[in-house]
């Protein structure tokens, strides 16, 4: 069975609250999803998120690497699930000229290959979650249902208090908490929320690349104090001999994440001794088999992960991430599922948000186990390709 026809959509969906952090402040997202039609037109669907701040990533740059990019001529004729997810590693987009990290198409290759694999498990009757048991079985773990961390971004005062009253009465466990942000006092937020949602929630922060390689060693330290678990991206993404030798003079663990888009960066990492922690997102990382790859090298190299997402995701990459979190060991936070609490169009006909304590069951299938609603689809829809 072969693919027939590729389509992509550039969607633009408003968020429910603006998102702001150190990089970036956001009120709508911009995706890439992808539609693969198989030879039995049977369909999968795919999403991507490009980021420019991230992985170097626009919605054009992604829909123009995706034209030049000669999929059609990459086709397989695949007669299993397990004959699908080999397919779907070897699928290469074109190169992108100065890109020395091999990251500059990873959303856009994400949809792709979350298509293709979504396509093939509806045909073979396989969920999304196989991938793991075939590709990567020393990672391998299926449970029935999974704990999604929770965030709090840039609320302050009163919004500050009430979100973490908010976070402890639903039963979240593991919180991160945006830090780094330009006119906000850090240290007094960390005290205001930790007095607010006991000692027994799990706290760790995200700076977002805000401090200087002079600064970072102090505004750790001085967050220690509140029982951080993990400090996720203090410097900016290149300066990791830097933040080598920050890891050397606190006691927080470390964890890479715009750092950490792909194996290059991994090997870097690993090289200089940056980080404890991996922060895995599907469509930074280039998909589910790329993110199963880094998930691998973390292991053998002796460091943690987690799954992230990203800000805007619409059902299919949070049923993607599901998969990836219900079927993966050793993930030692999980982040997405947001949906109905971010997103205004999540693009489902069933919703997938996560519910009391953060608790999502995982997904049977087949393929993703997610229906678009095409009406939907059409209203955030700006435009749409033909593929081949």
């Amino acid at each position: 069975m072969k693919i027939a026809e590729l389509t992509a959509f550039h969607v633009r969906i408003p968020l429910r609250k603006p998102i702001r952090h150190a990089s970036h402040r956001r009120t709508d997202t911009d995706n890439l999803l992808v539609r693969c039609v198989l030879e039995d037109k049977t369909e999968g669907w795919g999403e991507g998120v490009p980021r420019d701040y991230v992985t170097g990533e626009t919605i054009d740059s992604a829909l123009a690497l995706l034209r030049r990019s000669d999929l059609a001529a990459q086709r397989e004729d695949c007669a299993d699930f397990a004959g699908a997810t080999t397919f779907a590693e070897r699928l290469r987009l074109a190169d992108v000229a100065g890109d020395d990290r091999g990251i500059q198409g990873n959303a856009a290759r994400c949809a792709v290959e979350l298509a293709v694999l979504d396509a093939y498990g509806r045909r073979f009757g396989a969920p999304l979650s196989d991938a793991t048991r075939l590709l990567a079985p020393d990672l391998y773990q299926p449970r029935s249902k999974v704990q999604y961390s929770t965030a709090i971004t840039s609320a302050k005062g009163f919004k500050l208090r009430l979100a973490s009253w908010a976070m402890r009465l639903y039963g979240f466990r593991q919180l991160k908490v945006k830090v780094g942000i330009t006119g906000q006092d850090d240290v007094e937020r960390l005290r205001s929320i930790r007095k607010r949602v006991g000692a027994g929630m799990e706290l760790r922060v995200d700076a977002n690349e805000a401090w200087p390689a002079g600064e970072a060693v102090q505004r750790i330290q001085s967050l220690e104090p509140f029982g951080i678990s993990s400090v996720e991206q203090p410097l900016p993404h290149a300066e990791l001999a830097a933040l080598a030798e920050v890891r050397r003079q606190v006691r927080t663990p470390l964890m890479l994440d715009e750092s950490l888009c792909g194996m290059v960066d991994a090997e870097r990492a690993v090289a200089f001794g940056a980080c404890d922690l991996f922060n895995l997102r599907l469509s930074k990382c280039g998909g589910f088999i790329p993110t199963l790859r880094l998930a691998q090298f973390a292991k053998a190299n002796g460091l943690a992960c987690q799954l992230g997402c990203q800000i805007g995701e619409t059902a299919v990459l949070t049923t993607a991430g599901r998969h990836f979190a219900a079927s993966v060991s050793g993930l030692r936070f999980l982040e997405g599922s947001y949906d109905r609490h971010l997103v205004r169009e999540a693009l489902g006909t069933r919703d997938f948000t996560f519910g009391w304590g953060g608790w999502a069951p995982a997904l049977p299938g087949p393929g993703l186990g997610v229906t678009i609603d095409l009406r939907a689809l059409e209203r955030v829809t700006v435009r749409k390709e033909t593929l081949f």
